[in-house]
């Protein structure tokens, strides 16, 4: 275990957040021999600890803290106090996630220049680009071990995906395969090939899946120079007079407030955790949050267009066996404006089981037409379509002060309303999705509307001008040198793909950047 560091040593770095973004580059920095203090909220959880079962995982899992909701997103109706389905444990979301890691293709690197003026939306170039990034996104994927890539097999075909494949194909899709995940497909990285058991998002009990709470933290604390303090909550961020950030306030596992010194904050909390601790530490010198003088902290949040598409055969699919993301058509992530929208989305198996079928098929809405859906649960396929959705100044993160949470501090209001380039992507990815099945006999398809399981990004967004956004190209806040984000909320623009593959990639490069300002003495 890392050696425990002392709460005046402000020589280390505080990195909040212990999940794909504070995970990965808390164990980066304390194997280049940086001291390294992580500060996660939740317990930790590993492979023996998991449950597969949906309902139980989920209280063990589930990030549950007081959240409200407003806008005229679906989620606001259906699940008010849950807007994402993100996970409260060391390792962050990487215990849940399905696996897959895609990289950005080349021009959603810039949306703005590629898409031009789209009305109402903010969209930005990032300030880097598909060049630049494809060392780091290769250093990422033999991190994770991600198949397809590497020289490493793909993963084996369940039902689920032979019956998406095979409609693919009748619709004359090409680039259809069982997808670029972080599962092993063989022996890897001293992790065992996937059992094919189908409770991917409820911990792998196997430890196949690639997650920084089996990986990345307990290689960190071997090296002596990672501590990980779970179940503590950060309530803000101290500075100075002269504006640089000195430490961290937070509730330890007794709920008493303590204070570790920095030199160094990293915050990786999500797009929701990362604003709200940013908006909470204001102070005299920084009135409206730490890090926004531009006003854009908490603003421009996405969470990928989603929905799915379930059918119904003649024939039993089983899709729960097998991988739960077991597959994935690439064809309609291109940008092709003549289908009515700017951006692309990628269509990806899904199978869930029964219980949560239940909850987000649609709930309140059926009677009858959905307790029939569900005694054809063996007899269905399913897909989940994720795309690019335009970033909003509106959408956003903001403090709601008369909800609290445990700890006394105002907790997060989570806005949301689709673009119109949102409505008509999911429009026409709810058809092409149908379009798959009905190509191979489905008796029935119906989409269903997005649920809280999706990717949150922005709210803390890269841009080279500090006008436009809260961090420059590599993560580091424009009004505090030594303050970082670490995570998916320092997205310019979301992309079609799953974004823990990139959230990665950018923790390794900002590693690589953090010890060596270190170095040079420049942080």
């Amino acid at each position: 275990m890392g050696a425990p560091f002392n709460m005046n040593d402000d020589s280390v770095v505080v990195v909040i957040g212990t999940g794909a973004g504070g995970g990965v580059l808390a164990n980066e920095l304390s194997q280049k021999g940086v001291s390294v203090v992580a500060l996660e909220a939740g317990g930790r959880y590993l492979p023996q600890d998991y449950v597969n079962d949906e309902w139980e995982s989920f209280v063990q899992l589930a990030w549950l803290d007081a959240r409200s909701t407003s806008g005229d997103w679906r989620v606001a109706k259906d699940f008010s106090g849950l807007p994402a389905w993100i996970v409260k444990a060391v390792g962050g979301t990487t215990v849940h996630w399905a696996g897959a890691s895609l990289r950005f293709q080349p021009h959603e690197w810039k949306a703005a220049t590629t898409y031009g003026a789209v009305e109402g939306a903010n969209l930005l170039d990032w300030p880097i680009d598909a060049e630049e990034m494809d060392p780091w996104y290769t250093k990422a994927e033999d991190k994770l071990g991600v198949t397809r890539t590497g020289g490493r097999e793909g993963l084996p075909g369940n039902n689920n995906y032979l019956v998406f494949e095979k409609g693919a194909k009748a619709l004359g899709y090409t680039g259809v395969h069982t997808g670029r995940m972080a599962i092993n497909s063989a022996t890897y990285d001293g992790r065992t090939s996937c059992q094919q058991v189908g409770f991917c998002f409820q911990g792998c009990k196997f430890g196949a899946k690639w997650s920084a709470a089996y990986t990345d933290i307990p290689r960190g604390e071997a090296t002596g120079n990672l501590e990980v303090r779970e179940r503590c909550h950060v309530a803000r961020v101290v500075h100075n007079d002269q504006g640089k950030v000195t430490g961290v306030e937070y509730f330890d596992q007794d709920g008493q407030l303590q204070m570790q010194k920095a030199r160094i904050v990293c915050v990786a909390g999500n797009s929701y955790e990362s604003p709200r601790l940013l908006m909470n530490s204001a102070s005299s010198m920084f009135p409206d949050g730490l890090a926004n003088s531009s006003g854009q902290v908490g603003r421009n949040y996405m969470r990928h267009m989603t929905g799915s598409v379930y059918a119904v055969f003649e024939q039993p699919v089983r899709m729960w066996r097998g991988t739960t993301m077991a597959g994935i058509i690439t064809d309609e992530s291109v940008n092709d404006p003549s289908r009515g929208f700017v951006g692309g989305y990628e269509m990806e198996t899904l199978g869930l089981g029964l219980p949560f079928m239940a909850a987000f098929l649609d709930p309140g809405a059926w009677g009858r037409e959905f307790t029939t859906a569900l005694d054809s649960y063996e007899n269905m396929a399913g897909m989940w379509l994720v795309g690019e959705d335009m970033p909003q100044e509106s959408n956003g993160v903001t403090l709601n002060h008369d909800v609290k949470d445990q700890y006394g501090l105002p907790t997060p209001n989570v806005h949301f309303s689709d673009h119109p380039n949102d409505i008509a992507m999911r429009n026409h990815a709810y058809k092409q999705g149908m379009a798959v099945y009905d190509a191979v006999g489905a008796t029935r398809s119906f989409p269903t509307p997005p649920y809280p399981s999706t990717h949150n990004l922005g709210t803390n967004r890269m841009a080279d001008n500090p006008r436009d956004g809260v961090v420059n190209r590599w993560g580091q806040t424009h009004d505090i040198e030594n303050l970082f984000i670490s995570d998916g909320s320092q997205f310019t623009t979301g992309a079609a793909e799953n974004p823990t593959l990139t959230i990665v990639a950018l923790a390794i490069r900002q590693a690589d950047h953090i010890a060596t300002e270190m170095g040079a003495g420049n942080i």
